[in-house]
């Protein structure tokens, strides 16, 4: 069993974190919020950040395209923003969806973006430009995860359902009509690839049997006591950590679905307001964390002899 203590805690930020992820070396990681900056940390050195890119609003997502050196960043307003690295003034920043840009997943020379209208979007990579909108609710995308071995995109949405794409033809597999009691703001595909991991504005997280035809229940468990915002994996994939409004971080065995420790402010120096996002990065194995609080916390991966809660 592993168990996760707080390492440090980061600052710069002058708003919300909504977004922290992959950078083109595995020793460092990006963050994006609500000042609009795109944030480089290195994790061998982390306290001091690099602003390396910026926008006018809030930066609510975040996906790195390390063949390209391109960062895309998703804003409030449902702006798309292709962020050169090497060449800043080449950058293209796009007014494409309303009422907010989710979440971005990339699927080979595609990259998805997920709207506040309810609209899905492929865009090229190559052109850096649109080329196909579907329209699959009215309510808000929040959230998807690609299954390579399915070929398949999993999406919560806000008018409580889960949709299952196929990622080529962008199909409609299966729609999970109230998944949730509320909104659908996480999923998350099992590393074993027969599982799909929700969560929910119900505070429940959801697991779900991936079959031929869609979606089977399989555990619902009343997680957190508010939203549950993000769902991250191990690097090994036996564990995994969910991050909710609660403020609080926990951490779950993958095989058993149970409760293994639960980082909370008090105790163990969790965040202030609500954990939005999470990243586990593959080096050292550290668990990141982005919250309202404005800050950012690195948690260390211990081995323990047992789970405290």
């Amino acid at each position: 069993m592993i168990r996760l203590s707080k390492r440090i805690q980061l600052t710069g930020h002058k708003a919300s974190i909504f977004a922290v992820g992959p950078d083109r070396e595995t020793t460092s990681f990006l963050s994006a919020g609500g000042d609009g900056w795109i944030v480089r940390w290195n994790l061998d050195d982390p306290e001091t950040g690099k602003l390396i890119a910026r926008v006018d609003t809030q930066v609510f997502s975040l996906h790195y395209l390390p063949d390209k050196h391109w960062v895309i960043a998703g804003d409030m307003n449902g702006g798309v923003h292709w962020v050169d690295l090497d060449q800043p003034d080449k950058s293209r920043h796009i007014a494409h969806h309303q009422k907010g840009t989710f979440d971005i997943c990339r699927v080979e020379d595609h990259v998805f973006t997920l709207g506040g209208q309810g609209v899905l979007t492929r865009w090229s990579i190559t052109e850096a430009r649109s080329l196909e909108s579907m329209q699959l609710t009215h309510a808000s995308l929040r959230s998807v995860d690609y299954s390579p071995e399915r070929r398949e995109l999993a999406i919560g949405a806000s008018d409580n359902s889960i949709y299952l794409l196929d990622a080529g033809s962008m199909a409609i597999r299966h729609h999970q009509e109230q998944a949730h009691d509320n909104s659908v703001f996480s999923v998350h595909y099992h590393p074993d690839g027969r599982h799909l991991l929700t969560g929910g504005r119900d505070a429940h997280l959801r697991i779900w049997s991936l079959t031929e035809q869609g979606l089977e229940p399989l555990k619902a468990l009343p997680a957190h006591y508010f939203t549950i915002n993000s769902i991250a994996f191990h690097p090994e994939g036996r564990w995994f950590a969910t991050g909710s409004r609660d403020k609080t971080i926990k951490l779950w065995d993958a095989e058993t679905f149970e409760i293994k420790q639960v980082l909370e402010t008090s105790r163990d120096g969790c965040h202030l307001n609500s954990v939005n996002n999470l990243f586990w990065s593959p080096y050292g194995n550290q668990l990141i964390s982005a919250s309202d609080d404005r800050s950012i916390i690195l948690w260390e991966t211990e081995a323990a002899r047992s789970s405290v809660l």
